[in-house]
């Protein structure tokens, strides 16, 4: 039996109010979508083969950066970064950047970004949770999740117009009320790890990590002997 490939992912969890009333952003994949239809999820996707060599603004906090390479190749966490931003920006719209120009022609992927001004920053995402998508499913994924505060945004997070149609109805969801909507599993669990750390947005102790590499499902965490920094 052939086994479906596993693919590097990034998904982004934007927060606002995180101190008060903390909505998250989210939209609804299409009923045809190969992967998870009709869901509600998160702006994400898998990496691009350009996303490593991406200029980053500003870089990850050394902890996240440093729990990213668990497992994975050295040069893997700048792309993740990176594909977190640039899904963002296709998915929602919302740029998460600082004004600077290009020292060189950005990739195709990147050109409308690199249009609005901007570099992608990687300094305000914090690695929060990681999942493989288990064995059996039409694709797979290797999701890492990085958590933001909306406050970074260097437009408008109510402006939604420069959003591909990958997803719909694009909305800030009250974080009381997101598990009303038709959500995956891992996006439930999820949540609720952000809704534990609230308001804290950083580093977590450690990082949990739902590890479906194999036909054994196993729930381990990363990082957690690392000093936050």
């Amino acid at each position: 039996m052939t086994m479906t490939p596993i693919r590097d992912a990034a998904t982004i969890i934007l927060v606002r109010d995180a101190a008060t009333q903390p909505r998250i952003l989210m939209g609804q994949r299409g009923a045809k979508a190969a992967f998870m239809p009709n869901k509600f999820v998160f702006p994400g996707g898998a990496v691009d083969p350009d996303d490593g060599r991406v200029p980053l603004a500003a870089p990850m906090a050394m902890t996240c950066e440093e729990r990213l390479r668990i497992g994975a190749a050295q040069n893997l966490a700048t792309a993740l970064a990176a594909a977190a931003v640039r899904e963002l920006w296709e998915e929602a719209g919302l740029i998460l950047g600082t004004a600077g120009a290009w020292a060189s022609p950005p990739p195709d992927d990147w050109k409308s970004f690199a249009d609005t001004g901007h570099l992608p920053r990687a300094d305000a995402l914090h690695y929060v949770f990681r999942a493989i998508t288990p064995p059996g499913r039409p694709r797979r994924f290797d999701a890492r999740f990085f958590l933001a505060d909306a406050a970074h945004l260097a437009n408008d997070p109510d402006d939604f117009s420069a959003a591909t149609d990958e997803l719909t109805h694009l909305q800030w969801i009250p974080l009381t009320e997101a598990r009303s909507f038709n959500l995956p599993f891992i996006t439930e669990v999820v949540l609720a790890e952000v809704a534990a750390a609230l308001p804290h947005i950083g580093p977590p102790p450690s990082v949990p990590f739902f590890n479906n590499s194999d036909e054994q499902s196993l729930f381990e965490r990363l990082g957690g002997a690392s000093p936050l920094r």
